[in-house]
């Protein structure tokens, strides 16, 4: 029902929007508590500086990558995040050593990377090695939450896996899915909602309050 009324009135998302997967890597990472917008505007300065790979990233100086990606936030420790992420991603043998992992195990490397938390390693995981795996952020808890689904103590892996549970595994829908909660939850479902605009509110238990 959720998804059925949020493709109705968003259409396809078309997302996660980059160049290459190593590119949906490092945005998985500059995303980190901040809007896509500044996500945007720090890879652009860094395609400015060097080639996106985790080579010319390594090469670069931590100040360097810092001022180069500050328009995320947090420059400073993200640039730390991302050359950690670069050098793991080196001596596991770059894109093809980690696609020839399966799920769990790609997971659990991405997982122990520093910086690594489990909404970024399951952005990768779905959007640049095309796993299972659905993304559960701020947004998807405020949404459900409002709509009676969550009751705000859940987990991460809880609500991860009641999503996986029942829908099934399903790489197009949870790309799509994901992204629809992302747009709405942007558009609509704002910290103060927009009930009236909604296209789930006879379902909220919040619309009208």
């Amino acid at each position: 029902m959720v998804y059925a009324a949020l493709f109705a009135a968003y259409g396809p998302r078309h997302w996660w929007p980059a160049d290459s997967l190593f590119e949906v890597m490092v945005g998985a990472i500059l995303t980190q508590n901040t809007a896509w917008s500044n996500v945007e505007r720090a890879l652009q300065r860094l395609r400015g500086l060097v080639s996106l790979d985790a080579e010319a990233i390594l090469n670069l100086s931590t100040e360097q990558l810092a001022d180069a990606i500050r328009p995320a936030g947090y420059f400073n420790v993200k640039a730390a995040r991302l050359q950690e992420f670069c050098r793991s991603y080196l001596i596991a043998g770059g894109l093809n050593g980690l696609a020839r992992l399966d799920t769990a195990a790609l997971r659990r490397y991405l997982l122990a990377i520093k910086g690594i938390g489990p909404e970024t390693a399951d952005d990768m995981l779905l959007y640049a090695f095309e796993r299972p795996v659905f993304v559960v952020d701020a947004y998807t808890r405020r949404l459900f939450q409002r709509l009676g689904h969550l009751s705000g103590n859940e987990g991460y892996e809880q609500i991860r896996s009641a999503f996986e549970s029942a829908l099934g595994a399903d790489v197009v829908l949870f790309n799509e899915y994901h992204a629809l909660i992302v747009n709405h939850a942007k558009a609509v479902c704002k910290t103060k909602p927009r009930c009236d605009q909604c296209c789930l509110s006879e379902h909220c238990a919040v619309s009208g309050q």
